[in-house]
Order: structure tokens, then sequence, then C-alpha cells
């Protein structure tokens, strides 16, 4: 069995303005990366993205940009729990998983955004780390939408 998922949301703004959103890390930090995005997203850029409410920094591998339309980024693979790691620290493996992001311009003036992942190996571990990061993933759109929406950082202080 492949692992692999795809979430999306309606968003009630125009397509550019979504992505501006997420492209741009000070709007990124406003409503995702709790800790902050450092560098915007463009094809051949590695930029960070950190979390409160999940430790480290993570780096992000900037694979392509299609403005308005389409990005594509890998990052570090985990694979379950740590041993012997309180805290339910991840487990990294020695690969990355892909991240496509893709955004259309509906005719009623809203933006469709979806967001797959995949690229995990077949066991245990890496099925319980996707649907982490489908969990995550779920959130940051739920995020989005109502921050750009409505101007609500519902990520504040949701999970400590």
């Amino acid at each position: 069995m492949e692992l692999k998922f795809r979430v999306a949301a309606r968003i009630a703004k125009p397509v550019h303005r979504v992505f501006e959103a997420v492209v741009d890390p000070a709007q990124l930090s406003e409503y995702f990366t709790t800790g902050g995005a450092q560098g915007r997203l463009q094809a051949g850029a590695t930029v960070t993205w950190d979390f409160h409410d999940f430790p480290g920094i993570f780096p992000v591998y900037v694979i392509e940009v299609v403005q308005d339309e389409k990005i594509v980024l890998e990052w570090q693979a985990s694979e379950g729990e740590a041993p012997n790691v309180a805290d339910g620290e991840l487990a990294e493996a020695d690969y990355r998983t892909r991240v496509t992001m893709s955004f259309t311009a509906l005719d009623d003036g809203r933006t469709l955004v979806e967001i797959a992942e995949e690229g995990w190996r077949e066991n245990q571990g890496a099925l319980g780390a996707s649907y982490g990061n489908c969990q995550g993933w779920s959130q940051m759109l739920c995020a989005l939408k109502v921050w750009i929406e409505h101007g609500i950082h519902l990520r504040n202080d949701m999970y400590r």
C-alpha cells in the first residue's frame, strides 16, 4: 500500500491572495508556523519553518513554484516516535516526503487549495507519521481559511 494523502479546502479569497499567504513567510507565520517561517517559497530555496507546539526547526526544500498555481516542497520524513523519547518526538528517517500544493481559482471568486503528501516508506512508523502530517495539513488549511477570511489566529494556544 502506497502511503499518501490529499486534503482540500475552499477559501473565500482570490487565488493570488491565497497563494501569497502561503509563499510569504511573514503571512505564513501569522497563521501556521507558530515559531515563524524564514524565507520566501521560491524554486531552489531552502527555507525553515518553526512550530512552538512541535519541537525543532524544519528545513523545507522548495522544488517548484508556479505563481498562483502550484508549490512543490520536500522535507524530512519521520517514521513514528523515536525510541526512548518523552514528549512524542518523531524519529527522523533518511529520506524526504514530497508535498504538492495546488491553487485553483473558482468561478465564484473563491480558491480551491489542495495539499497532497507522498513518499513514505511502507512501515508502521511511517503510517503513523503520515496520519500526523495529514492532520497537520488539514489544520493548516483551517487556520489559513479563518485567518485570511476573518483575521482569526486559530493556532494560538491550540496545542499548549
